[in-house]
């Protein structure tokens, strides 16, 4: 099997002549140049999420400390921490670039039950929600869905402790 049958048939160049059975795999002069642009547009794609993320999580703390915990830190020091504190930790680690990003992705999946479970519970309690509650259909489908997205999270997380 060559080295080029299972790249896309865009990457491949046909042989000079028939003397020479195997593709060349080389990328063409198109794909090279705009490999350059493809990457820039991901990763300001990629900036922009995570300066996103990071808004909406420094916002979501300063609700949950100033509503439930009565406390409150100056604006300064939280937009200062949230974004920096993955970073720092990042490279105090000395994580190349791929596994900080494979490793943050996993650890925020298993925050997404902390976010699903609260949210169904109390999005069908008419004492919190009033007149916006849940209807018993949308509760059932919130919670298989809930159930869909935690169960295969639970199993990565039984066979990964077990694996060690």
């Amino acid at each position: 099997m060559s080295r080029c049958s299972s790249s896309p048939p865009h990457f491949c160049t046909p042989p000079a002549s028939a003397a020479a059975p195997t593709p060349s795999c080389s990328p063409t002069p198109t794909s090279t140049a705009t490999a350059a642009a493809r990457a820039l547009v991901f990763a300001v794609a990629l900036l922009a999420s995570g300066v996103s993320s990071s808004s909406v999580g420094t916002y979501a703390g300063q609700v949950v400390m100033r509503g439930f915990l009565n406390r409150s830190l100056p604006l300064f020091l939280r937009q200062a921490a949230s974004p920096c504190c993955p970073r720092l930790s990042s490279l105090r680690l000395r994580l190349p670039a791929t596994d900080s990003l494979v490793l943050s992705q996993v650890v925020l999946s298993f925050g997404i039950p902390f976010a699903l479970v609260p949210l169904v519970l109390l999005t069908r309690r008419r004492d919190v929600m009033g007149p916006f509650v849940n209807r018993r259909i949308t509760t059932i489908a919130a919670s298989s869905c809930a159930a869909v997205i935690i169960a295969p999270e639970t199993t990565y997380l039984i066979v990964g402790v077990f694996a060690f």
